[in-house]
Parts: structure tokens; sequence; C-alpha cells
């Protein structure tokens, strides 16, 4: 039976991840009761819930990819196991009190906004309605599973799945396993398949740079010091957020200086593979920090096994029980595991968010996502996006992003209740001029250095990455701008 009630809220809030639980602890500790947090599983997490695939793992060390409010003295390992970020996420929830506000099971279907009464509303895949005067989006953009189009897959009589669709019932000992896609997820996985499986054929389009990974596990010491006195903690936060931010100069002002870090790579290749062709192989072709810099210590050493290939070639078809590369060789395969990530460029569907005279936010965004500092998009009134366009990054924690958009919504919403306005529009030159300086900084950056990557776009333009320093971003959102949104009262 359909939910045919409307429900009512001054602020709603869509995901659970990182930045739909951090505006919820917003909005309690500003006493701001009225929110709802629409989820559409059964538990809160976002990617961290989703993605479960054997080595999942953080790649920035966890004192920084946290709460600034919420410090974990009991993180086990510089880089935390999935496992363990998810279980933070749900101590979050609980212990601020997320879970009431919580809607589960609530795919929401579509948000558009009504001229006539000034309020967004959002129907759920489930038919439950909800208004609300404001929207803030918490949906990540690693949450949509890419395939690749492969002739003939319909055929396949093995077993596919993709790596965040992870089935951990299945047995993989034994199998001939063919993985698709060499990205973050895939350097993560294929060290944890390869002892099982009977043969690897990894399906290599394009090598990513790898970095040794500095990780080790936490001493029984440090926690307990951590715990005592949390100012330790802080300042070995302080410490790997300086040492991150460091690396926005090479990625942005002089990608000449990211040379240090290529020759780390090569040398880290010479020391884990001794197969001379498998290193020409697994060596990029393009500039060190184009793509995502990956970091792990055991995934050269899984490919340099004897029952392990990296195929180069490219897929020609697939058939029941094989994979044709392009060069007509077949190989026998059980399994298929796609390692070839998310729908990064395509983060909110068509037909999903309606602004302004009923405008589709996919058709308005033309070119591409973008958003005034990442959150704001112009013909779209009180509408919020967290981890919105070209606020990701390549060499820090994106919680600090979020923390600081969260920020920039909750300074907006006080001045709204104080000088009683009821609507803010990002006024259409402000945005359009944020948008053209941001593209024209990304313009000499390291990521237009012609490589291929989901930070760009067909069209060539990068809609993901924050075209300088994190701190930079966090002063730009320290207070909002009133003077750059157009408001009703």
């Amino acid at each position: 039976m359909q939910n045919t009630t409307v429900q009512h809220f001054d602020v709603a809030i869509v995901g659970t991840g990182f930045s739909g639980l951090g505006m919820g602890v917003a909005l309690k500790k500003a006493k701001k009761n009225n929110f709802v947090i629409l989820e559409k599983a059964n538990d809160v997490g976002g990617t961290w819930r989703d993605n479960h695939y054997p080595g999942c793992a953080c790649d920035v060390p966890s004192h920084l990819y946290s709460f600034s409010f919420e410090p974990n003295p009991n993180w086990s390992r510089m880089f935390a196991p999935q496992p363990e970020i998810k279980a933070y996420l749900q101590h979050v929830a609980h212990k601020h009190g997320l879970i009431p506000h919580t809607r589960f099971n609530q795919e929401v279907r579509e948000v558009r906004y009504d001229e006539s009464i000034k309020r967004w509303k959002i129907t759920t895949k489930s038919g439950a309605t909800y208004i609300a005067r404001v929207v803030v989006s918490g949906m990540g953009g690693l949450s949509t599973p890419s395939y690749p189009a492969l002739k003939g897959i319909e055929n396949f009589k093995g077993k596919a799945f993709h790596s965040q669709d992870w089935d951990h019932n299945y047995p993989l000992e034994g199998k001939n396993i063919a993985v698709i896609g060499t990205g973050a997820s895939a350097i993560q996985f294929v060290p944890q398949i390869v002892p099982k499986a009977a043969h690897v054929d990894l399906y290599q389009r394009t090598p990513p740079w790898i970095v040794p990974k500095p990780d080790r596990a936490m001493t029984a010491a440090e926690k307990k010091i951590f715990k005592l006195i949390p100012q330790t903690q802080e300042a070995l936060r302080n410490a790997i957020y300086t040492q991150l931010e460091v690396r926005a100069l090479g990625f942005v002002f002089s990608p000449r200086v990211l040379k240090v870090g290529e020759l780390m790579a090569r040398r880290h290749i010479r020391k884990q593979i001794s197969n001379k062709e498998l290193r020409k192989k697994v060596t990029p072709d393009f500039s060190f920090g184009c793509k995502r810099v990956l970091i792990s210590n055991d995934y050269y050493p899984a490919l340099d096994q004897p029952h392990v290939d990296v195929v180069t070639q490219g897929i020609r078809e697939v058939r029941e029980h094989s994979i044709v590369d392009s060069n007509g060789v077949e190989r026998p395969v059980d399994t298929i595991i796609y390692g070839t990530g998310f729908k990064a460029q395509d983060p909110i569907p068509k037909g999903a968010i309606f602004g302004r005279n009923g405008v589709d936010l996919v058709d308005f965004w033309k070119e591409g996502p973008e958003a005034y500092l990442g959150a704001a998009i112009t013909g779209f009134p009180n509408l919020f996006m967290l981890m919105g366009p070209n606020t990701g990054l390549g060499h820090n924690s994106m919680v600090y992003m979020i923390e600081s958009q969260i920020a920039y919504v909750m300074d907006c919403l006080k001045q709204m209740d104080k000088n009683n306005w009821q609507v803010v529009d990002v006024k259409p030159d402000t945005y359009a001029e944020f948008n053209r300086d941001t593209q024209s900084k990304l313009g000499g950056a390291v990521w237009s250095t012609g490589c291929q990557s989901w930070y760009v776009n067909a069209n060539g333009k990068n809609t993901t990455l924050w075209p300088g320093f994190t701190f930079d971003y966090r002063r730009k959102t320290a207070q909002f701008d009133a003077k750059n949104y157009q408001v009703e009262r």
C-alpha cells in the first residue's frame, strides 16, 4: 500500500553518509529540530555502507578522515578499513540523536520546487511525500556503479558483479576470474582475491600511478594517550592535514613539482615487480597526478604471480564462458568482477531535481555539473549540495570540505531566520563568474595535462575537483554571502 501522507519540515537532507550525518548533527547542535533525513537503504553509512568488497579501506589517514567534532581515539590503523568507518558513522548517528529524524528505505524519486508555496516537494519511490523549505543534498558522487559496454555480456553464463555489489556468499576458490578495471577499488580487492583464484586476468585500459601506503597499526599506547589527552590526537590530525595540503602546490600551481612523486612511484614498481614485461605494462604514460594517485603496498606483488595476467589489449567480446581480447585471444572465465568505479560525472540522474519553471537540473547543466561554491545553483532556490561539483579533492580529506560547506549552509539558515527570508537564490552573474573562474584555474592544473580521467567529462570540463587549497575554500564558505543571492521575504 502506498504512503499518501504529506509531511512538512523546515529542512530535508538526502543521504546518511558523512555529508548527511554532518548536516544533521549541525542542525541538532543549533537546536533546529524540524528536519528529516531521507535514506534509500535500511542503515546509515553512504559510500561506506555500500562498498564492502574485500580490502575496502580509506586512502586518507583516519585521524583526518573523520568529523572534527567527533574524534575517534580507537582507530585500529592509520588508514581505517571499511567496517570501522561504517561503525564510526553509525556511532555518530546514534550518539547525536539522528536516528529518530531518519526515514529509512525512502529512495528519493523526485525533488521539485513549487513556486506557489516557495517550498520543495520531495516524493520517494515508496510513495511518501515531504514538503521542505530547504533541501540539502548529501548524495555522494561515488554511489552509482559504472559498467563498461561489453559486446556479448548478456550471453555470459558465469557469475558477474560490480565491486560495490560484492557477493560475499559466492566462493572464489579455484575460479578463473576476470577483473575489469584498475581503479581505486580494484587495487584494494585484487590482492585479496589473487590467493584464492585458480587464475586471474586483469583487464587494464590505463595503469594508475601508485605510491607506497604509509599504513601501520595504531599501538595500544597511542590509543590510550589519545583518550587521556585529546589534544595529542588533534595535533596528529593537524600534522596530517598540513602534510597533505602541501600537495596542492604540485597539483594546482606547479605540476613540475610532481616529478618527485613520479620518481617515488617508478621506484615502487621496480622494487615490487621482478618481471620486466609486467613493469612496462603497469607504468603509466601520462603525468603523475593527472588521474587519481593511488596508494598500495600489496597490489604490485599480487600482479607479479604466475597465475595472474595483466591484459592490455582490450575486450572484443564476452562469450558464455570466456572473454576474447582485441587480438582474438580467448581466455576461459568463471567470474567477472567489475572494478570500473562510479558515475562521478552524472551524480544526479535526469528527472530527479526540478527548479524554477520546472527546469530539470540535468538540462540546466548543459556542459556538465557546476555550482556556486560547489553548493548553490541559480534557479534552484533553497537547495544546497554537499560534496557538490568542483569540491572534490585529489590531495586531502573530503570531510574537511564537507564541514566547510555545512558551516556555510548553517550560516545561511541563521540569516534566513534572522531576516525573515523565505527564499535565497544565487544570482546568475555570480554563479556564471564563479564557474568561469574555477575552470580557468583548473586549466593550468595537472588534471588538464591530457589524460582521460573520471575528473573530466566528455566535453573536457573538470566538474569534480577544487582548484586550490582547502583552507582557501574554508575561508570562502566561512560566512553566507547574502549579497550574492536574490532574497525573497
